[in-house]
């Protein structure tokens, strides 16, 4: 028969599972009215054992004996035929959301698939996957080789546990077992860090850089576009007598794709050196296609190819530190910051959905934005209390 049980103050539940005898901390104190609560607590709790429907580590978590009686409350499940194979699963579940997703997002989801889930749990039951067998493939992927020689971040790791997390989900739903993706919480991720260039190292890169590349980094350091929107950007979206860009597709692994997110979807103010260069560009390649950057068949341009034949060999000839091409994008946001224009201005021709953004990651890099000396506020406040003097001397 259940208990309770006081400890320091606390209270404790007591009763037997499969045998075994359980003590469970609460984090309530002994009172009347708790002791009331957890009496109704604890004749549910023995209403399902009796009926064979309780799940412990729906009541206790965070308990050590958890995943022990979830393995056993999962094994008396795995008798039913139609719990299947984690790969058989993983597969139906790719092919049902697979919709929903742009092709380069379901590309990057297929390599997580078979690249890293299916050899380690492909031939698992899904519903004899513990929360210990999750996290040491965790711990594994974290010995893996990345790029360079060096393991997989924080960031990549999070992205491969993903689908696997989206995967046990609705294979427990489906099946009716307890989850084992129990308190597991992604990887920190280091802050991203952003390197934009100097208005000095701008104008330095563009009367440097080769003469049909020009216009096309103009463009990019001046309106914030990320690579797959001027990659994709085609001359029925300019509108020269508006000066807009309107920011509605972009070109990713080949294909003409949606934009990343409804707030990408925009129109970019074009600046008067933008205006120019887009009027410089028209007359090289309007004549070629459709798109505004293109190569002479008037294909989109490939980004790999601008990298390695253009962007990187340019700044190791102006000694300038090796920065991807994205950096243009961040570049066009602390210029604008600096410069005073409005942050919600800035936000939308970003394509970000608040400011927030701006502040945390731009702030630093705008002197204007992060004095910290108090020399606004003294100004602020001599300004006015000096016109008061003069008033009230005056009367």
């Amino acid at each position: 028969m259940a208990t309770l049980i006081t400890r320091g103050g606390r209270l404790y539940v007591d009763f037997r599972y499969k045998g075994k005898r359980c003590r469970e901390a609460t984090s309530l104190s002994d009172t009347p009215q708790s002791r009331r609560r957890l009496a109704t607590l604890l004749k549910k709790i023995e209403a399902e054992i009796t009926l064979g429907s309780f799940e412990y580590s729906k009541y206790f978590p965070n308990s050590a004996r958890a995943e022990e009686f979830t393995t056993h409350e999962s094994s008396a499940r795995m008798m039913r035929s139609d719990i299947p194979l984690f790969g058989d699963f993983a597969e139906l579940w790719f092919s049902e959301k697979k919709i929903e997703w742009r092709d380069s997002h379901a590309n990057t989801v297929r390599i997580s698939l078979d690249k890293y889930l299916l050899p380690t749990f492909g031939k698992k039951i899904v519903g004899q996957i513990r929360k210990s067998d999750i996290l040491n493939f965790r711990s594994s992927l974290a010995k893996v080789p990345g790029q360079k020689e060096k393991t997989l971040s924080p960031s990549r790791i999070n992205h491969i546990m993903t689908p696997l997390r989206m995967i046990m989900t609705e294979a427990a739903d489906r099946f009716e077992f307890t989850s084992p993706w129990q308190n597991i919480k992604p990887l920190k991720e280091p802050r991203t860090e952003v390197h934009p260039f100097s208005l000095e190292e701008v104008n330095l890169i563009l009367q440097t850089v080769r003469s049909d590349f020009k216009n096309y980094f103009t463009v990019r350091f001046f309106t914030g576009m990320r690579t797959a929107e001027i990659d994709g950007l085609r001359w029925q979206n300019v509108d020269f007598e508006r000066r807009q860009i309107l920011v509605v597709e972009g070109w990713v692994e080949g294909q003409r794709v949606a934009t990343k997110t409804d707030s990408s979807h925009r129109a970019i103010h074009m600046s008067k050196m933008v205006y120019e260069a887009l009027k410089a560009q028209y007359l090289v390649t309007a004549k070629l296609g459709d798109y505004v950057f293109c190569t002479q068949s008037g294909t989109p341009l490939l980004r790999r190819n601008v990298n390695r034949r253009v962007w990187y060999p340019l700044l190791r000839h102006l000694g300038l530190a090796q920065r991807r091409p994205y950096q243009t994008r961040h570049t066009a946001a602390t210029l604008w910051l600096a410069s005073g224009e409005n942050p919600e201005w800035i936000a939308r021709q970003m394509g970000h959905n608040s400011t927030e953004m701006l502040f945390t990651v731009y702030s630093r890099y705008v002197p204007n934005l992060t004095r910290q000396d108090g020399s606004a506020f003294e100004r602020l406040v001599t300004s006015h209390f000096s016109n008061e003097s003069k008033g009230t001397k005056h009367e």
